[in-house]
């Protein structure tokens, strides 16, 4: 699906960017994988190396305008094309409204809507110059439904997904297509720490009665970053196990 191209993926040490980067280089791409401490990457290295592509490792903070585009750069540099970026890169900062400080509501927003503007903004000269290019954003359900508790996350992914759609009306002239994803409960070391009631509540609102997995996430954006998804572009995917309709 990929063979001969560069996949550039953000947050990509751990869970969901970890299954992507490796997803990607399983169906034939080069990688290059980012991440805020590029010691942690190491592991996502190695995971990418067994499929036999080539993984370059890239220390990147999304919310530095300046250090994106010099990163993007140096990729830009170093690879023939940049031929499908993923934002991935997010964080949580939960809390009540009412007791949510200013810096957690600003490191949320900096780190997922900033960060996927800064990476986006970087690449987007490269794509319109090759006339070419698949941009994932990785949303997620709490910016379509809401969330108590997440007033930050679920305002960060909502302006995700809107700037998506407003990105793919841009680019499209220049087949360059944006996509999003929108993710709802994916089993992570929070999911496995849950109570078992909690847990059951939670899988009593998923018609498929299971969490999803990293890997139901990766394969769906390897679809959309692919020619199998050559005609869509600006479209929102739930992975949710049906929680989301």
């Amino acid at each position: 699906m990929f063979e001969g191209k560069t996949a550039v993926v953000t947050g990509a040490a751990r869970g969901i960017g970890q299954a992507i980067a490796v997803d990607l280089a399983t169906k034939g791409a080069d990688i290059v994988i980012c991440d805020l401490e590029k010691e942690w990457l190491e592991e996502t290295r190695q995971a990418v190396k067994k499929s036999g592509r080539k993984v370059v490792c890239k220390e990147l903070d999304v919310t530095s305008h300046d250090g994106a585009q010099s990163v993007f750069q140096e990729i830009a540099a170093e690879c023939d094309a940049i031929d499908v970026l993923v934002n991935n890169a997010g964080i949580t900062r939960d809390g009540l409204l009412m007791r949510m400080s200013e810096t957690d509501w600003d490191a949320v927003l900096a780190v997922n809507l900033k960060g996927t503007f800064n990476c986006t903004k970087a690449v987007t000269r490269a794509m319109m110059k090759q006339r070419s290019g698949a941009i994932v954003n990785i949303a997620s359900i709490i910016g379509i439904t809401g969330n108590a508790g997440q007033a930050n996350y679920g305002a960060s992914k909502a302006g995700v997904i809107a700037f998506t759609k407003s990105v793919a009306k841009e680019l499209a002239s220049r087949n360059i297509r944006v996509n999003a994803v929108a993710p709802g409960f994916i089993t992570s070391k929070m999911t496995d720490a849950l109570s078992e009631d909690v847990r059951n509540n939670m899988l009593g609102a998923i018609p498929l009665k299971r969490f999803g997995n990293p890997e139901d996430v990766a394969s769906t954006v390897s679809f959309l970053a692919s020619d199998m998804a050559a005609y869509i572009t600006g479209e929102v995917i739930n992975i949710s196990g049906g929680m989301v309709m």
